[in-house]
């Protein structure tokens, strides 16, 4: 097998994506001495302000993206939703990290849980639903409460539908009509966990400390590093994540959302390709971010130390922040232990990701309660 090739500092890395993930990735490349070009339908995205070159096109435009590949000498992601075609097209210009397999799997629900089911890793009981005949029959045999979800294109909630007995599943059934459908059991859990793995093209892995994570209206509000939890829980789900990987071949960085039930036991939920919302307190308490981490595994670099500097907490701050004017930024800057980061989206909207801040203390706690007090603080300009 020939040795994986390395890309070092001065080299070009593609973005595939403009969010706000390739933003952090990008000041995490542009400080270690590389260029970065991105690649999105839109101009002027937060990606994009931080980039050398900002490409404009839409993923389905083979001569974009070829004449993309040409000037890049390695191509990563900044989320997971790329067609497969849109990867194959860039392969055969530069390297692709992870590869499109890894995507192909982890962009559709349940190409994903089949794969992790067909790998042993403990997961939900789930069924494929195609039709209101299936989803009773579905029903039927996991049980109710349960959770509908497309079986593609789903995030932050979206695509998705609680349903509890003596719910009409006609009714149920009719905004999936037309798609692919999961349905999974509801999961009585005590906890939310996140574990994020990066993998070399050498086979090596790194795993940071597990997140806890507290969700509202379906979008991760709160995460907590470390978690409050066991340690026979920590090596678990740390183990679980990296085993996961390695069946993916996986390069790249990788977050692998878990439920932790009362006794101990831990379900797989999702997993992300890339870096993960969950993650964005390594930007700051970490000793290599999980940025600079999937900079260093698309890279064929050693891996980075994933230890904490200091137990953090990361709150987001989304688009209703703004819905009586603008935040009071000084408030929160006037903290010497929180850290601010906006990702330069000019229009804030309900529910849209605008930026999160990072508070640090002498334990996960104390992190918390500081960076929900800095994040009250925004509102404190409007009366609130």
């Amino acid at each position: 097998m020939s040795k994986a090739r390395v890309f070092l500092p001065g080299s070009t890395i593609g973005v595939m994506g403009g969010g706000q993930l390739g933003r952090m990735f990008a000041i995490a490349a542009r400080r270690m001495g590389y260029r970065v070009h991105t690649f999105s339908p839109d101009e002027d995205t937060p990606t994009g302000q931080l980039a050398d070159r900002e490409v404009a096109a839409r993923y389905d435009d083979a001569a974009a993206v070829r004449d993309f590949a040409r000037r890049v000498d390695v191509l990563t992601f900044e989320f997971e939703n790329i067609p497969v075609q849109t990867v194959e097209w860039a392969a055969q210009f530069c390297e692709v990290r992870p590869a499109a397999s890894v995507l192909h799997v982890c962009q559709h629900r349940l190409r994903e849980k089949e794969f992790l089911d067909q790998a042993g890793v403990p997961l939900p009981g789930f069924k494929a639903v195609a039709s209101a005949g299936e989803l009773a029959a579905a029903v039927a045999e996991i049980g109710l409460p349960a959770v509908l979800k497309t079986a593609a294109f789903g995030y932050d909630g979206k695509g998705q539908r609680k349903i509890a007995p003596g719910d009409n599943l006609v009714e149920a059934w009719a905004p999936f009509a037309g798609t692919g459908a999961v349905l999974e059991q509801f999961v009585h859990f005590e906890k939310e966990i996140s574990v994020l793995v990066a993998r070399g093209a050498d086979g090596q892995t790194a795993t940071y400390p597990v997140c806890e994570n507290v969700h509202r209206n379906h979008i991760l509000d709160v995460t907590i590093v470390p978690a409050n939890i066991s340690p026979a829980a920590e090596a678990k789900a740390r183990a679980l994540a990296a085993g996961i990987a390695d069946k993916l071949g996986l390069v790249g960085l990788l977050a692998v959302e878990m439920f932790l039930l009362a006794d101990g036991s831990i379900l797989v939920n999702e997993l992300a390709p890339r870096p993960h919302n969950s993650g964005h307190f390594s930007f700051d308490a970490s000793v290599t971010s999980q940025f600079e981490q999937q900079l260093r595994a698309v890279c064929g670099l050693p891996l980075g130390r994933t230890a904490s500097l200091s137990p953090a907490a990361m709150v987001n701050l989304l688009g209703d922040l703004w819905a009586d004017g603008e935040p009071d930024w000084a408030a929160v800057l006037a903290m010497p232990e929180v850290k601010l980061h906006l990702y330069g989206k000019a229009e804030p909207r309900a529910g849209r990701k605008m930026g999160h801040l990072t508070a640090f203390g002498a334990t996960a706690q104390l992190a918390a309660e500081r960076a929900l007090a800095a994040r009250d603080a925004l509102r404190g300009s409007l009366g609130k």
